[in-house]
């Protein structure tokens, strides 16, 4: 399910990024603990009252050297452009300012809803401070107070009301859904173009063509599947080339509807950190994952090209070791074969189901190998395991203390279950469950 976008919006330090943090539930960190993977976290998910939806903090958007009013109007574009609903917030302790009209008449122009919120009215008896922001034409506002959490649930009842109530497109199971992620200009559309056969998609060299995602239905040697081509970044122009981490929230919209997510590189511009970042979101999903290396013609080669540029990959995206990676050109067409039966196969195993047995003479054979960790004097006891989902497949470890169960032996068990299995393409997940 597609989940709506709210966007906070506003001058410098009337707390956006404090407000975001309440509404995730957590301090966002710059550097992700995941092997392999840093982003900045300008954008989120969050859940209300059963709501699940993404939430983007654009006081997180670097623009540069840009004067004040600019930076503040470009941020408020991007949040226009994005977002299904904007807060905007203002601070009540410093009254309306002229920044704040600024931003009340930039956000007129949008047909979006907007939720007026007072941040800083940190007890009863400041509440009359927001009678002020009646003015700015948003109607009722909403006195907040990020450092103590008031009021955060009235500003997301607010917006939920607003939340739009998109009906999903229905696939039958044997329909492969994949998406195709990247950098702008990576060549996303050229691929689809590619795998079609047809010109269906608009290509062009100019970053952001194509507006949004696409579904195209296509059959090949009688598997069905549907196409989700994402926009790489929707408008021209300084600002989004400037913010080129927005891309990712138009990835993370088809990587939700997605079985197999492809993370497109471009071969002659070689690997970068925005590429790591995207890629970190369709791992976190959960979707199988196929690496594909475009332009691939246009890369100067000997024998060893290929081997060297994988190498970089596998270097760059520890993250990603269970993906598959397809070598090829778009333009070309050179290789273009290769990649459906790796979809296949990702998405195989993406829903591939183990027997319970097996799987326990599997966990039994690892530990015989290498026997269980102990910690503080006390060993951890495998009792037994199953498999309780798949898309990813998921499984559920018995033991006798779950803390016992540590991230490099976690990892081990893993790698055992992918050595019986095979599992190509997809994340694994495991959980670990006290016996009663």
């Amino acid at each position: 399910m597609v989940k709506p976008v709210i966007a906070i919006v506003g001058r410098p330090n009337v707390g956006k990024s404090t407000i975001f943090n309440r509404i995730v539930g957590e301090r966002i960190s710059i550097v992700e603990d995941v092997p392999g993977v840093t982003r900045d976290r300008i954008y989120s998910s969050g859940e209300w009252l059963s709501h699940d939806f993404n939430i983007i903090d654009t006081g997180g958007i670097d623009i540069g050297d840009e004067p004040f009013l600019e930076q503040i109007r470009q941020q408020a574009e991007i949040a226009m452009d994005e977002a299904d609903v904007i807060i905007f917030l203002t601070n009540g302790r410093e009254g309306v300012t002229p920044a704040d009209e600024e931003v009340a008449k930039i956000l007129y122009k949008t047909k979006k809803p907007v939720i007026l919120g007072v941040n800083k009215i940190d007890n009863p008896e400041m509440r009359d401070q927001i009678y002020d922001f009646y003015t700015l034409g948003f109607g009722e506002p909403i006195p907040i107070s990020g450092s103590h959490g008031l009021g955060i649930g009235d500003l997301l009842d607010a917006a939920a009301k607003y939340f739009p109530k998109t009906e999903e497109t229905e696939y039958a199971d044997d329909v492969i859904k994949f998406s195709l992620i990247g950098r702008p200009n990576v060549g996303k559309s050229s691929l689809v173009n590619a795998i079609l056969g047809e010109e269906r998609v608009i290509v062009s060299h100019i970053a952001g063509t194509t507006r949004d995602a696409i579904d195209t239905p296509y059959t090949y040697n009688g598997q069905k599947y549907s196409i989700i081509d994402t926009a790489g970044i929707r408008k021209k122009g300084k600002v989004y080339e400037t913010t080129e981490k927005y891309s990712v929230l138009r990835a993370l919209r088809a990587i939700e509807r997605s079985d197999v997510v492809l993370v497109v590189l471009n071969a002659e511009e070689g690997i970068i950190e925005q590429d790591k970042k995207i890629a970190g979101y369709a791992h976190e999903a959960g979707r199988a994952v196929v690496i594909v290396v475009n332009k691939w013609d246009a890369v100067e080669k000997d024998e060893k090209t290929m081997k060297e540029f994988e190498q970089k990959i596998r270097d760059h995206f520890l993250f990603l070791d269970y993906a598959p990676i397809v070598f090829l050109s778009a333009k070309t067409k050179k290789r273009i074969h290769t990649l459906l039966p790796m979809i296949n196969l990702a998405s195989q195993n993406h829903s591939m189901r183990v027997e319970t047995s097996v799987l326990n003479d599997i966990i039994m054979d690892a530990v015989a190998m290498n026997p269980t960790p102990t910690d503080k004097g006390k060993r951890l006891k495998i009792f037994y395991a199953t498999q309780v989902s798949v898309k990813p497949p998921t499984f559920v470890i018995f033991v006798n203390e779950p803390e016992l169960l540590h991230f490099s032996y976690e990892r081990f068990l893993e790698n055992r279950i992918r050595d019986a299995f095979g599992f190509e393409g997809t994340p694994i997940k495991i959980f670990a469950r006290e016996r009663k």
